[in-house]
């Protein structure tokens, strides 16, 4: 009997070694997995230079306080700024803990500024920004909610597309629009750039801070560094996570220069956020990422598995009602429950995992090749055929 707190519904298999895009189970059975840890591993199972950075870095220092200077985490940052729109970089150990830490940036920017009252958070419903206490009320799914109360209050709503009701929602008390760039956990579902665009606009209008979630879809997994970057836009707040480690636990907050403001030494903190060990496995991750072709090929892919899974759609209409997503953040929504369609795509040996609205999320490595994606299409059209 497992001591192991039942907060997930786990499958009855265990996996004791992976390489590239496959894991192999206790029994030595091999599966084309397509979870990769929910979008985490984005360079796939035992990849050489992640593996190399992490033992370098492990042989000299793990970890030392931020209140200390740490090089490696001086030299992500870097990075990071010089690659995208943000000027700070405040990291952290989760995707949870980075937008708790963007709410806060939010509200603590309005109160520098003499605004102490304009502190609510605008954000989308039935969304997903974490499993914290704030984060739960901000998504304001009725699920995650459900046992947690007395309401965590701060939030405001809105219905994904519902654009007269996003303006409606802006008060005074307004201090930012949060939204994930692309919904994960909400099903797979693309704000589009037109909207994006129009979102940074409203915020300039209104005077707010555009917050943009992407600790799912961001790091590579749309076909740029973040999503929004297709809509040529540039929030203020940006919490990342998944991707960033490659499957070693980080959570950052980018920021420009007027959200950075408002922080003050003591006014935030994380014991672990951003020690050495981590900062190698993020600094073996952009080493990769921005080697010339990578993106392009993740381009590449996405559009390609994109247009073949629209055509297994076509094919199967009775069964897959739409195909969402962009890059290799990709959903196939089914007309009814997923959860046993996902059964047989594991017996099949193909791991894949469930979002909202019927949706299965396909999430390759961003270093999948062309045959593994055609493998998952051969056995995603045999399911398909067989499903009932």
């Amino acid at each position: 009997m497992s001591s192991i707190l039942k907060t997930y519904n786990r499958k009855k298999i265990s996996f004791n070694r992976g390489k590239g895009s496959f894991l192999y189970d206790t029994k030595g059975k091999k599966y084309l997995d397509f979870v990769q840890g929910i979008a985490v591993n984005c360079l796939g199972h035992s990849h050489n230079h992640l593996i190399k950075s992490i033992y370098k870095q492990s042989k000299k220092l793990w970890h030392v306080s931020n209140a200390f200077i740490i090089p490696e985490q001086e030299r992500l940052a870097k990075r990071l700024t010089q690659k995208t729109f943000a000027d700070y970089v405040a990291f952290q150990n989760s995707g949870a803990e980075a937008t708790e830490a963007a709410i806060k940036f939010a509200r603590r920017y309005f109160y520098s500024r003499g605004k102490p009252r304009k502190n609510r958070i605008l954000c989308i419903n039935n969304s997903f920004h974490g499993r914290t206490l704030a984060t739960i009320f901000a998504s304001n799914s009725k699920k995650a909610i459900e046992g947690f109360g007395p309401k965590v209050d701060g939030f405001d709503h809105f219905n994904f597309g519902d654009h007269r009701g996003l303006e409606k929602a802006i008060t005074s008390r307004t201090a930012a629009i949060m939204v994930e760039t692309i919904m994960g956990e909400g099903g797979i579902k693309v704000i589009p750039d037109f909207c994006l665009v129009g979102l940074r606009k409203l915020c300039n209008k209104k005077k707010i801070l555009l917050i943009l979630d992407e600790v799912q879809c961001g790091i590579g997994r749309s076909g740029k560094f973040f999503a929004f970057e297709h809509a040529k836009i540039k929030p203020d707040i940006v919490p990342i996570a998944k991707g960033i480690g490659g499957g070693f636990p980080i959570g950052a907050v980018l920021v420009n220069k007027k959200v950075a403001s408002g922080m003050k030494p003591g006014t935030h903190g994380s014991t672990f956020g951003g020690n050495p060990l981590a900062m190698s496995a993020g600094n073996a991750i952009m080493d990769v990422m921005f080697k010339k072709g990578f993106l392009v090929n993740v381009v590449k892919n996405g559009k390609y598995f994109l247009s073949e899974l629209n055509k297994l759609k076509n094919k199967y209409p009775k069964i897959i009602k739409e195909v969402r997503g962009k890059g290799l953040l990709l959903g196939l929504c089914l007309h009814k429950n997923q959860v046993p369609f996902i059964d047989k795509l594991l017996k099949s040996n193909l791991l894949t995992i469930r979002a909202a609205e019927n949706v299965v999320r396909l999430l390759p490595p961003l270093n999948v090749t062309k045959q593994e994606i055609n493998l998952s299409l051969k056995i995603l059209d045999k399911v398909c055929k067989n499903y009932r």
